[in-house]
């Protein structure tokens, strides 16, 4: 009877283990930190980042992991990056110095979805404020607007700053603090320079009217009719790479941040 439980339970445990890694990709051979599972980026895009990131680990050995995957198999994004993380072992064993960039991609039924993992021994010079910021404002916007490289490799390049400690998390939000504010200011200028214009606009328009013996509203669309014939050009105007050795081994414990898109 025990050997008959015992069986059964070890084939349970093969079962399960079967399931999970077909939940969660295997880890490319030859090793890399930028895994594509998804065609997310142009391959010679990859390329760049993946030579980036590989003189970065020889440097530091601190390891940044780019994984795209095509679906989350029902986890919910924080939970898949650790358990990913921790399988493939981001980071040196003792060191615990790796990050996971995930990403799942948007489709016509689902959105997208993106979360930065921090290993433990980088939650002091990467807290969880720092990376949602970085989230929100380095990575979701490239993506809104189909930037993909762009937004990871401005998004890596603040994660290699950070923890070679070329700035403080304190001055990371202070520095984006004051850009928030200053495109807040932009804004507002931008806004009251519309309204003064309509404003000069309709009492020139007025005038004209008054000038003519004509209704205002026929003076209106008058004005509009010329703006129109005469718009010109502003009418047109719109705004595998060699190098690296593989996982060491680190460990996670639940810093980090993500968000959607």
């Amino acid at each position: 009877m025990n050997r008959k439980i015992l069986f059964a339970t070890a084939a349970l445990f093969l079962i399960l283990s079967n399931s999970t890694a077909q939940e969660f990709p295997q880890a490319q051979t030859p090793p890399r930190l930028v895994n594509d599972f998804s065609s997310f980026l142009d391959p010679s895009e990859a390329v760049v980042l993946e030579e980036k990131l590989v003189a970065f680990n020889m440097e530091t050995s601190t390891q940044i992991a780019i994984v795209i995957v095509p679906s989350l198999n029902g986890y919910e994004k924080a939970d898949y990056s650790f358990r990913l993380a921790e399988q493939w072992g981001i980071g040196t064993k003792g060191n615990n110095n790796g990050i996971l960039i995930l990403i799942k991609p948007k489709t016509q039924d689902e959105k997208g979805e993106v979360f930065i993992a921090i290993g433990y021994g980088l939650e002091g010079v990467v807290p969880d404020a720092i990376t949602k910021r970085i989230v929100e404002l380095e990575i979701i916007p490239g993506f809104q607007q189909g930037l993909y490289f762009k937004a990871l490799d401005d998004a890596t390049n603040t994660l290699i700053s950070l923890t070679r400690g070329e700035f403080t998390a304190d001055e990371y939000m202070n520095k984006h603090g004051k850009d928030m504010a200053a495109e807040s200011g932009t804004a507002v200028l931008f806004i009251l320079i519309i309204i003064i214009s309509i404003i000069a606009r309709l009492r020139r328009t007025r005038q004209y009217a008054v000038g003519k013996n004509i209704p205002f509203w026929t003076a209106m669309f008058l004005a509009s009719s010329a703006s129109r014939s005469n718009r010109g050009s502003f009418g047109s105007f719109s705004s595998g790479s060699g190098g690296f050795g593989g996982f060491g081994g680190g460990g996670f414990g639940g810093g980090g941040a993500g968000g959607s898109w």
